[in-house]
């Protein structure tokens, strides 16, 4: 049998660094050795791997006539909304399978605001919201204090610091205020959660997802406080404590974290990130249809590890979901080792 052929989609974090992006600009794109990773797995299992690099990348090799059984695409996007959807749009075109979920999958979640809006009209707890697009909306916002505001399509903690939890009508307008002149996008604010704070990792799609687990965030003595912040990622190892948890609270984050990414119908991998009221029910505050996949330092494969599942085990089931899931692909994914 002919080898499959994978291709591998991302955005180095080192290219953009050398064109005057900073760090925390860059914070959402790959470091070489995900990159490195990613490709063992895939030719230990018997493909032939072919690293593409990001999507002006992949336009000039689909422009030459190269083309992939599937693209294991991890590439995050520099502008927009549909930065996320943008890789998976030009495959479609050219009827290209690839893993993890497609444009509309990764547009909606970007934008955490309409994401909030499907997940409140499927029932599913989320905290009270408001979405500042300017800075008139800020004195339309009449939540009740504590709020926490972010900005509405970034991860990886991006604009998130001790400030974004706010007290006062003056904190809001401060930090909705740096939030829009420094991202250029609206804010999203929020009531503010008191409560543990969990990220659930999620396996397949459809009636064949299922949660790998639940691992709570705790955050340690010297950390940003009041939030998961990019500061707390950054220096995760020092600023932040990782446990898994299966507890009665922890189940009905994993039992929420389903329902979001069966309601959004999200495909192949990724995670959903909760955080609890007062009376300890989890709530929805967003989910990363593109988790990260370094694999000592992102939170799935952190989870992974936890549980005693293997890198090597993450990136197969990820490789057989999105095999499954495209008919298109004639091969025997039974193989996968």
């Amino acid at each position: 049998m002919e080898k499959l052929k994978v291709g591998i989609t991302y955005d180095l974090r080192d290219d953009y660094l050398k064109e005057g992006y900073t760090h925390e600009e860059t914070a959402e794109f790959d470091l070489p050795d995900t990159i490195e990773a990613i490709e063992k797995v895939i030719r230990d299992n018997g493909f032939q791997a072919d690293r593409i690099g990001n999507i002006k990348a992949l336009t000039q090799r689909i422009a030459r006539g190269d083309r992939w059984d599937l693209v294991f695409n991890i590439s995050e996007g520099l502008y927009g909304y549909g930065r996320e959807a943008q890789v998976p749009a030009l495959l479609e075109a050219y009827n290209i399978p690839y893993t993890f979920s497609d444009p509309l999958g990764h547009a909606l979640t970007l934008h955490k605001g309409v994401t909030k809006h499907i997940v409140r009209d499927l029932q599913i707890p989320t905290p009270d919201f408001a979405i500042v697009r300017d800075e008139l909306d800020i004195a339309d916002v009449t939540l009740p204090f504590p709020l926490f505001a972010k900005p509405v399509a970034e991860g990886t903690g991006k604009g998130i610091t001790a400030l974004s939890k706010i007290n006062t009508t003056a904190e809001l307008h401060q930090v909705c205020t740096y939030i829009l002149q420094t991202f250029h996008q609206p804010a999203l604010v929020e009531t503010y959660l008191p409560g543990r704070e969990f990220t659930v990792g999620i396996l397949g799609t459809g009636k064949e997802a299922r949660t790998l687990g639940a691992m709570e965030v705790i955050l340690r003595p010297k950390a940003e406080k009041n939030s998961y912040s990019y500061e707390n990622k950054e220096h995760y190892d020092k600023l932040v404590r990782y446990v898994l948890v299966e507890d009665d609270e922890a189940r009905l984050a994993m039992d929420t974290s389903l329902q979001v990414w069966r309601g959004l119908e999200l495909k192949d991998a990724g995670r959903v990130d909760l955080r609890s009221d007062g009376h300890g029910v989890p709530h929805f505050m967003e989910v990363n249809s593109l988790a990260g996949l370094n694999p000592i330092r992102s939170d799935l494969p952190i989870l992974c590890n936890l549980l005693g599942m293997t890198y090597h085990e993450l990136i197969s089931s990820i490789i057989e979901s999105a095999l499954l899931g495209n008919k298109k692909i004639d091969t025997d994914y039974q193989y996968l080792k």
